[in-house]
């Protein structure tokens, strides 16, 4: 996902964390090195709470816990919390407890160190990863176990044998918390883009907060408004890749098979008042697959779909890639486990797939 070119009356600050790109815009000029550095502050806390990558983070000491509950700090607690409610939001398909297969299939350590070659790639494809497949010994194929996490206030019990990933509520509720933090200590308006999950706070700069949707160039995109409060997700599964014995892997699994998803979508793209609502959905809608529209629509969360053959398709208002349009009806009631109303206004005019990237890629 790229923000697209910041307005006149904006400021810009953009680094590299966590494999992607943090970028901060902000509506004061004068406010841009303290905003910034709040948002760094609060993305190195996430980073030692919850980092599976590091074996000094909280998250990553739990593992001698044998199931026994530990006492954690507020921001762990906090971060499992919300893990636990996207897990229930999505019917167990945004599932946190996939630490385990995720490092068995080869993704145990920062995405980055892991060797993916586009050429090599090309001989191999998700769909043929064997069951099971490890480095050594078996790779124990279970029934999802979140709902076998228990947290009572600070004090969290992992089952035995369980590795936690929050990366994806993570990552994305630490935009909400970012972007609400810079606009209430600043008293500024602000878009926090962390990769593909964006949030935004206080007052929007005239005309809205623009952005492009596109999970890197050459893919479809199009380009959205987001009112103040809005947030956008894109989740994909052509991303975060790498390769396994010849196979090419992705991120997001199946909980049920602890397998990457099949790749029914390229990329999923979902608005919602919240980061951590929007990316619930564009997650859980990659392990869906075919179910997704439907699901999306019965929760009234605008959406953009992208197929393998990189056509698209639209649901629940978000506006055509053609000109037109504004945004549909208010979602239905039954998002409220999810979502609290809509988030993308009127959408402009499409921007061509060919036209120069703009913004810091997601």
């Amino acid at each position: 996902m790229r923000t697209d070119d910041a307005a006149p009356t904006t400021a810009v600050a953009e680094w590299s964390v966590w494999s992607t790109k943090a970028r901060v815009v902000v509506t004061d000029r004068s406010a841009l090195g303290e905003a910034r550095r709040l948002v760094a502050d609060q993305l190195a806390a996430v980073d030692a709470a919850a980092s599976r990558f590091r074996d000094d983070s909280e998250l990553s000491r739990l593992a001698t816990a044998g199931g026994t509950p530990r006492r954690v700090s507020p921001l762990l607690a906090e971060l499992v919390a919300v893990a636990l409610h996207a897990a229930a939001a999505s019917d167990g398909d945004v599932d946190p407890t996939l630490g385990g297969p995720l490092a068995a299939l080869g993704y145990d350590r920062d995405i980055a160190l892991i060797r993916y070659d586009d050429r090599a790639a090309a001989a191999g494809s998700v769909d043929d990863v064997p069951e099971p497949l490890a480095a050594a010994g078996a790779v124990v194929w279970r029934a999802p176990a979140w709902r076998r996490i228990v947290l009572d206030g600070e004090w969290l019990t992992v089952a035995a044998g369980v590795q936690l990933d929050l990366g994806a509520t993570a990552k994305a509720y630490a935009a909400d918390r970012c972007a609400a933090l810079v606009a209430e200590r600043l008293g500024v308006g602000v878009m926090v883009s962390l990769g593909g999950d964006l949030a935004t706070a206080g007052d929007a700069p005239a005309g809205g907060w623009r952005v492009r949707a596109q999970d890197r160039p050459g893919e479809p995109a199009t380009t959205v408004i987001l009112a103040a409060g809005g947030a956008l997700a894109t989740s994909s599964t052509i991303g975060r890749r790498w390769l396994r014995e010849g196979r090419v892997l992705h991120h997001v699994l199946d909980p049920r098979t602890c397998r990457p998803a099949d790749p029914v979508w390229r990329t999923v793209s979902v608005a919602a008042p919240s980061c951590l609502a929007a990316n619930t959905a564009s997650t859980a809608s990659l392990v869906k697959g075919v179910a997704a529209p439907g699901w999306l629509h019965a929760l009234g969360l605008p959406a953009r779909l992208v197929r393998t053959d990189s056509s698209v398709l639209t649901v629940a208002g978000w506006p055509a890639d053609e000109p037109a349009a504004s945004l549909g009806a208010p979602p239905t009631r039954a998002a409220a486990s999810v979502q609290a109303g809509p988030a993308v206004a009127p959408r402009e005019r499409r921007l061509a797939v060919t036209a120069p990237p703009r913004g810091g890629r997601s």
